[in-house]
């Protein structure tokens, strides 16, 4: 749409200013598919359901902090036991409607193989959630308390 003006000074002169209504148009055009197309998106199945009541079941995973010392001595929450104790322990618990949460924690000491051997056992019974504890590293350059740690 041109705009006519009666002055001749600036009627050679481009026109410095964006044309908004194009754009304005297609976002209207946008606008009005969305809101045809979103009702298609939704599939269901309309149903009547029948009316039940029950308790709700929230049944909480145990957590079972196994920890192992330098000398490969197991503690279960805090009691010493073997490992035969151990994979009995574990086998109860894999039993167990839901899954119990273990929690490794090894010293840095300690042979790999008393590891291997409590995953092992762990795996056995079918217990799937476990996860190793360990202390976060110190970061070089960090401030600690006003100080920068020197490497």
């Amino acid at each position: 749409m041109a705009f006519a003006s009666f002055d001749n000074k600036g009627s050679s002169a481009p026109v410095a200013e964006i044309n908004m209504v194009p754009l304005i148009d297609v976002m209207l055009v946008l606008l009005v598919i969305f809101i045809v197309t979103a009702p298609l998106l939704s599939h269901q199945v309309k149903l009547e359901l029948p009316k039940a009541s029950a308790q709700v079941m929230s049944a909480k995973a145990v957590k079972i902090d196994l920890s192992i010392d330098a000398d490969g001595v197991r503690y279960w929450n805090g009691q010493a036991l073997s490992r035969d104790e151990a994979a009995a322990r574990f086998a109860a618990e894999g039993a167990k409607p839901t899954q119990p949460e273990v929690y490794l924690r090894a010293d840095q000491a300690v042979p790999y193989r008393a590891v291997a051997e409590t995953l092992a056992d762990a795996s056995k019974a079918g217990l799937t959630k476990i996860g190793f504890v360990t202390d976060p590293a110190p970061v070089k350059g960090a401030e600690h308390n006003g100080k920068t740690s020197k490497p």
